[in-house]
């Protein structure tokens, strides 16, 4: 049993918990360590085997949480989840992704009118029969149907993230089985897409049935759907499904190349195909008059077979590859190794779990040469936000912690500042003035009309001390929609004050998306990719926002974190030229 699946188990126990209305501090540690063994780099598994005790040596994981771990492990259950699952319906949960409606009205719901599932409560909000229950409005009906798209998408589809864990997990499971001779993973998850709704396995292998029947052997399947002679489908525990296909070697790159997708981009290359005289299928490439066969145990080879290079998965959409590919050679996508710093994260002066010398040593074993420390302002007070007093103490620490380490590695006095609700930002010029960088950010107020957000982050990108805005439209996936706001205003007040806009890494924003990274990148517009870490093992995610990056099209010199602070420092507040790039 992997962390992730661990973790999963602590959320829905704390999930049902919820809905049941229990004492917030249990539900408090269980989330907590949910996250813990999430973001845990050592195995959960691994440490109850090991030595349970240890498992309380982790910063997040209490004894409860602990001996639950064990339980999970050695038995497969924890009793507990098991009562409540007897008790409520599992299918339950997904009325609590709704968002704005709660543990409580849901609980109401399930009691008083027996709704177990989206589809009920969508029939009862479009009957009028919600509004009739004490506590509910017309206008809670109304956001509860507005609420329910959102939430069946989150049944629906994985992070991307968990997606990997996953793959990664199959891989290994996969991996010493000795039929197999080539192994490949398709689909949207080859292509980065931010959700997964499934999981495409390519193999060619010499005997299927073995392939299939160690395939078989994975230790989350709860359902094979079908099984065929070269195909074999399951479903997960968390009911995610994964598709096994076994191809002949001289199909593989054809194959790969199919299943990847994307479906538009496939319908291009069909086309690019028929002009030619051939067609092209998961089988090969053929000639369309003989059926000759011409290409397919690799993908470049079938892509040369159509004058076509060999596409980055990342790009397969079918947005401009083509037309980069017809203006020459595709450009060299940004890549992990090319990030210099990470501008965005938190330590326990606010709500993160290290302190600033713990974030310093991760970073550097990471291979940065700087990050900037941007805890919380005083606004967002569940998180214990820096006024400026402890401000300023925080960057003496910062200027001290510089001097005593040299210039092999640099430390921003940072800080991430709430652009309040009324306009005006968290901390006054005088403050800012003294920073190293200053990251913008909206927390309260998402709700408010369309031109007052655009307003206020308009007006966050025209003060002098802000240096970019941080996950500029506040989605969260599968739980929040992104707020209503301008955002080719927001682009026009970047390029003409030379601000920089954040692609937040964290899985469950990725903000801004693909297609908006692609838009700032039409302007000229400098995007910096951050962890937003509130702990030493999130400074990993970065390589989430480098995905989504690279799906956007951007190269190392798009993403303004891929420079040296000195050079990086030069670009703020510098205007993009008429040629809309940054000099």
């Amino acid at each position: 049993m992997n962390n992730a699946q661990i973790a999963g188990t602590f959320e829905q126990l704390a999930d049902l918990l919820e809905f049941q209305g229990a004492n917030p501090f249990r539900l408090r540690a269980y989330r907590n360590g949910a996250r813990t063994i999430r973001d845990h780099s050592e195995s959960i598994e691994s440490i109850v085997a090991d030595d349970p005790s240890r498992l309380t040596e982790i910063d997040g994981i209490g004894k409860g949480v602990a001996e639950k771990c064990v339980a999970l492990i050695e038995t497969g259950e924890i009793a507990q989840l098991k009562e409540l699952l007897d008790e409520v319906p599992k299918s339950v949960l997904a009325l609590l992704r709704i968002p704005g409606l709660g543990p409580k009205k849901a609980a109401i719901l399930f009691r008083e009118m027996q709704i177990t599932t989206l589809e009920q409560l969508q029939a009862a909000c479009e009957a009028g029969k919600v509004r009739e229950l004490k506590g509910f409005a017309k206008k809670t009906e109304e956001l509860i149907l507005q609420g329910i798209s959102i939430a069946a998408a989150a049944n629906e589809r994985i992070f991307w993230a968990l997606g990997d864990e996953i793959a990664t997990a199959m891989r290994e499971h996969l991996r010493p089985c000795k039929a197999i001779s080539q192994l490949e993973l398709a689909g949207s998850y080859r292509r980065g897409k931010e959700t997964l709704g499934d999981l495409d396995v390519l193999v060619v292998a010499t005997d299927p049935q073995t392939v299939m029947n160690h395939f078989g052997e994975f230790p989350d399947i709860e359902q094979t759907i079908g099984r065929g002679e070269t195909k074999m489908s399951v479903r997960l525990s968390n009911g995610f499904q994964i598709d096994l296909r076994v191809v002949p070697e001289e199909s593989f790159g054809a194959a790969l190349q199919y299943f990847t997708g994307s479906k538009d981009h496939n319908v291009v290359v069909r086309s690019r195909a028929k002009q030619r005289g051939l067609k092209i299928n998961e089988w090969g490439v053929f000639n369309a008059t003989t059926d000759e066969y011409i290409a397919g145990a690799t993908e470049k080879d079938v892509y040369a077979a159509l004058d076509m290079p060999l596409f980055p998965p990342e790009l397969r959409e079918a947005r401009r590859e083509f037309d980069l590919a017809a203006e020459g050679e595709l450009p060299r996508l940004i890549e992990i190794q090319d990030v210099c710093g990470d501008l965005h994260m938190h330590t326990t002066e606010t709500d993160g779990k290290a302190t600033i010398l713990e974030m310093m040593a991760a970073a550097r074993a990471q291979g940065l040469s700087y990050i900037a420390i941007t805890d919380h302002s005083q606004r967002v007070t569940m998180a214990h936000g820096l006024d400026a007093d402890r401000l300023r103490r925080q960057w003496e620490e910062i200027d001290d912690l510089n001097q005593r380490h040299g210039k092999a590695f640099t430390v921003l006095k940072g800080i991430e500042c709430d652009i309040l609700e009324a306009g005006g930002m968290d901390l006054q010029d005088d403050v800012l003035s003294e920073a190293d960088w200053v990251v913008a950010s909206i927390h309260y107020g998402q709700k408010q009309p369309r031109s007052q957000i655009t307003e206020r982050i308009v007006n966050a990108l025209k003060n002098p001390y802000v240096s970019c805005i941080a996950h500029p439209t506040g989605r969260l996936l599968n739980r929040r929609e992104p707020y209503d706001v301008d955002i080719e205003a927001v682009f026009e007040a970047a390029k003409t004050h030379g601000k920089m806009l954040e692609l937040n890494a964290n899985p469950m924003r990725l903000d801004l998306n693909d297609v908006l990274c692609a838009a700032a990148k039409k302007y000229g517009i400098p995007i910096v990719i951050s962890s937003d870490a509130h702990s030493t093992d999130g400074l990993a995610v970065m390589r989430y926002g480098v995905l989504q990056a690279r799906r956007a099209g951007l190269t190392s010199s798009d993403v303004a974190n891929t420079r040296t602070w000195s050079q990086l420092h030069k670009l703020i507040g510098k205007p993009v030229d008429q040629d809309d790039q940054v000099v």
